[in-house]
């Protein structure tokens, strides 16, 4: 394990460093933040004991820049002048933990070992959600994809609800979960719902839960998607296909963050950011009365539509290394090519299916085609080009 001692004071460099040598650790330190910053730049550190009294920039201003900028180390503020106030305040910018000079040996100790604890069940909910979501992103670097993230990186942060927008199979899902990984609530739950996979008899007891009882085979209490998000992130896939009588208590939840089981009148306030997709116009549903004005104004306080592949044919070379990349991890087999003939086929066909069908034709390709897959595997084994 690696630890950076940051303070201004020699004295306490040297003993601290001594000691946590003599425990076994590797030890590096720096008398002031920019030094401090300019080591984290260039290695990383399981846990940084930093000083908030320094002269120039102090350690709240380190912790500040840290954070802001993504090291996942455990950071620890130190301070002779400690008091909750300040305590709390740490806390609240990213800090791991707070001590007090003079420094207890056995405290500091406790904090190592709490933080390399915390790190590696990081890692393996990490890992753990790799498992349950996938290794999938938004791949792309054409205008509208450059576009879509910069969306992303301003709004993921916030709490604002947003609506996706755009064709099935564009990758709706994928901004989705973008928001979510780049928001606040990343360590909290997030639960996907698909609105038009649940049949409308029991959309409602999907979404808001169910007492024991409240219907014929209701045999044990359940919890809705809503209270299973709470604190988290709940994404509502196919918004455009709920029943009315759903869209009016999703309407409730979002302006009175509380809901009510079927079976029971009592309320539960939850939490829950809520991102919504819909591959319909929302506008002409709400014309045809399927759709709930009021409530797609508090859906789509941010709208990102997601385009079709055929309005973003520039990225499909980039999609076909990564869906190639899959299929050789998932079989096990080396990884295919394709030529630039192949590619240009790929480019000049329509792509009704979008990303989703691009990704099951180069599992074809990388199936049946040769090595690197040719032009005249395109045509052979890809429908017609249009």
């Amino acid at each position: 394990m690696k630890i950076l001692i940051v303070d201004d004071e020699r004295s306490i460099r040297n003993s601290l460093g001594e000691i946590l040598t003599d425990e076994g650790y590797e030890v590096e330190t720096a008398e002031d933040g920019p030094t401090a910053l300019a080591k984290v730049d260039k290695e990383r550190f399981d846990v940084i004991f930093c000083d908030i009294k320094m002269p120039g920039m102090d350690g709240t201003e380190v912790l500040e820049k840290l954070v802001s900028d993504g090291v996942d180390s455990a950071i620890v503020m130190i301070s002779g002048h400690g008091d909750i106030d300040t305590a709390v305040d740490c806390i609240k910018k990213g800090a791991f933990d707070f001590i007090q000079k003079p420094l207890d040996l056995n405290r500091i100790l406790i904090t190592i070992k709490n933080a390399t604890d915390k790190a590696v069940i990081v890692k393996e909910n990490k890992q753990l959600k790799k498992k349950v979501y996938g290794d999938k992103k938004m791949i792309g670097e054409s205008a509208p994809m450059k576009h879509i993230r910069d969306i992303v990186a301003k709004v993921a942060p916030t709490d604002a609800r947003v609506l996706i927008v755009g064709p099935n199979g564009s990758g709706k899902e994928l901004v989705a979960r973008s928001l979510y990984e780049q928001s606040e609530r990343s360590s909290m739950p997030y639960i996907e719902v698909n609105c038009a996979a649940i049949p409308s008899e029991l959309i409602e007891s999907e979404l808001f839960g169910h007492e024991k009882g409240s219907f014929t085979s209701a045999i044990k209490q359940h919890k809705g998607k809503f209270e299973q998000a709470d604190g988290g992130t709940l994404f509502m896939d196919e918004i455009g296909d709920m029943s009315l009588a759903a869209q009016a208590k999703v309407l409730r939840v979002l302006q009175e963050k509380k809901l009510s089981r079927v079976g029971s009148d009592k309320d539960i306030v939850v939490d829950v950011r809520v991102i919504a997709a819909t591959n319909k116009d929302l506008m002409k549903e709400i014309e045809k009365g399927t759709f709930r004005e009021d409530l797609y104004h508090r859906l789509s306080v941010i709208v990102i539509n997601v385009p079709s592949l055929d309005e973003r044919k520039d990225d499909i070379p980039l999609l076909v290394d990564y869906f190639t990349d899959q299929v050789s991890a998932e079989t096990g087999k080396p990884k295919r090519e394709f030529s630039k003939e192949a590619i240009e086929l790929l480019q000049a066909k329509s792509w009704p299916g979008n990303v989703r069908e691009l990704g099951n034709v180069v599992e074809r390709l990388t199936i049946l085609g040769g090595n690197p897959v040719s032009g005249e595997d395109v045509k052979l084994y890809v429908s017609p080009i249009q």
